[in-house]
C-alpha cells in the first residue's frame, strides 16, 4: 500500500473531532462482538437445557416427582422455571379447592409470566445490538462530513487548488464512514440471527406450555361415579334371572 494511503497515518492526522467518532465507532463494534459471543452462548446454553428437560418432561415419571426434582435445583432457567412456577400455582390452588377453571386460568396465567420473563432474560443483548446497527453507519458519516468540511476548508486557503491537496483529507473523512460500516454490518447480521433463533426458542416453549396446561386439565378432570342399578332396574334383573 502506498505511504500516502497509510490508514495509520491518516487516522492519526484527522482532526480531534474525526478521531473521537473513529473511537466511539471501535468501542461499538467491540460491544458488537462481545454481544454476539454472549448470545450465542446464552441462546445455545438455553435450548440444550430445554432439550433435556423437555426429554426428562416426557419419559413418563410422575409430575409431583419432577415438580420435586425441580424445586431441589438451585439454578432453575427456562423451561425449568416455567414449569415450576406453573406448576406451583397448580399446587397452592388445588390445595384451596379451587374450582376447575380457577385452576386452569391461575396456572396459563403463571405459565405466560414465567414465559415472558425467561423471554427478557433470553433476548438481553438484543437491543444494543439494534442500536449500533442502526447508529453506527451515521456516525461514521457525521465523521466523515466534518472531515471534508475541514479538507475544503485547508483547500480554501492554498494558493493553488489541486487534487493532491484535498485528497488526504478526504481519505481520512471516509475511514469514519468505513468504520461505521464495519461495525453496523456485523450487528445487523447478529441481531436478526438471534432474533430468529429466540423466537424459535419461544415458540417451543408456548408449545410447552400448551402442552402442560392439557395435562393438567386432565389431571383435575372428576372422576366418573359408579353406576349403581336403580329401583326401577332391579325387576328386570329379577324378572331376566327367572
Amino acid at each position: 500500500m502506498p505511504e500516502s494511503l497509510n490508514i495509520i497515518e491518516l487516522i492519526t492526522q484527522a482532526s480531534l473531532l474525526v478521531q473521537i467518532v473513529m473511537g466511539l465507532l471501535l468501542l461499538a463494534s467491540l460491544l458488537c462482538w462481545v454481544m454476539i459471543f454472549r448470545l450465542s452462548a446464552r441462546l445455545g446454553t438455553a435450548k440444550n437445557f430445554d432439550e433435556q428437560f423437555e426429554s426428562w418432561f416426557w419419559s413418563g415419571e410422575d409430575l409431583a416427582k419432577l415438580y420435586q426434582g425441580v424445586q431441589n435445583s438451585p439454578d432453575r432457567q427456562g423451561l425449568e422455571q416455567i414449569f415450576y412456577v406453573g406448576f406451583s400455582e397448580y399446587l397452592k390452588m388445588h390445595k384451596k379447592r379451587q374450582p376447575k377453571p380457577d385452576i386452569i386460568d391461575g396456572v396459563e396465567r403463571k405459565l405466560r409470566v414465567g414465559l415472558g420473563r425467561q423471554q427478557q432474560l433470553l433476548e438481553k443483548g438484543l437491543a444494543m445490538l439494534a442500536s449500533i446497527g442502526s447508529v453506527a453507519p451515521y456516525v461514521g458519516l457525521f465523521g466523515t462530513v466534518w472531515g471534508i468540511m475541514n479538507a475544503f476548508l485547508g483547500l480554501s486557503q492554498t494558493e493553488q487548488a489541486s487534487l493532491a491537496a484535498v485528497a488526504p483529507g478526504i481519505a481520512e473523512a471516509l475511514i469514519a464512514t468505513a468504520m461505521g460500516l464495519f461495525a453496523a454490518i456485523p450487528a445487523v447480521l447478529a441481531y436478526n440471527h438471534f432474533t430468529a433463533k429466540a423466537n424459535s426458542i419461544y415458540d417451543s416453549r408456548a408449545l410447552f406450555c400448551e402442552e402442560m396446561t392439557g395435562m393438567l386439565l386432565r389431571e383435575t378432570a372428576p372422576t366418573p361415579a359408579p353406576v349403581t342399578p336403580t329401583a326401577a332396574q332391579e325387576p328386570t334383573a329379577q324378572v331376566s334371572s327367572l
